[in-house]
């Protein structure tokens, strides 16, 4: 079976964890290719897809949405799980967060069979203005859970490799 896990990211933070859950579903046995979700071109390779966003203003990035907006078909005949990533806390340990408005909808649209809200990462080396200024101001720090991303992974797998592949390709 083949799963591709795509992305939006601002400032690599994403990126993290959607190679941490690629390298989790190839320790189960799957086929995985991670790939920026803006240069995604075609699904018909993917038997399932893992779809994550980094979380800014309590909004997913642009191009996570158009990703679901432009594959919106594709994706109703695949299993699908979501990501968030970008509490810069603790939170996403302590609670179940749902996902915000773009996901939530894309997920009714899609029929997305999970979503998690993972914490996120920001560092000097973010860019614009307003994350600059967090830094500074004491609100940085890299907030992932690998283990809980692995773990979560680690749940698709399993229900990937208990369901039937996608008939159409």
């Amino acid at each position: 079976m083949r799963v591709l896990v795509t992305y939006a990211t601002k400032n690599g933070s994403t990126t993290g964890i959607a190679e941490a859950v690629g390298d989790e579903l190839r320790k189960k046995g799957l086929q995985v290719d991670v790939v920026p979700a803006v240069e995604v071109r075609d699904l018909t390779p993917y038997d399932a897809v893992v779809l994550g966003s980094a979380i800014y203003m309590g909004r997913w990035q642009k191009d996570a949405l158009r990703f679901g907006k432009r594959h919106g078909r594709e994706l109703q005949a695949r299993p699908v799980w979501l990501f968030g990533s970008g509490p810069l806390d603790r939170s996403a340990e302590e609670q179940e967060i749902p996902p915000v408005e773009g996901a939530a909808e894309l997920m009714a649209r899609i029929g997305a069979r999970g979503h998690a809200t993972f914490g996120g990462r920001l560092t000097e080396e973010a860019s614009g203005f307003i994350a600059s200024s967090m830094v500074k101001n004491g609100k940085g720090g890299d907030f992932r859970n690998m283990d809980r991303i692995r773990a979560w992974a680690g749940t698709i797998a399993a229900e990937l490799q208990g369901r039937p592949l996608v008939e159409a390709h």
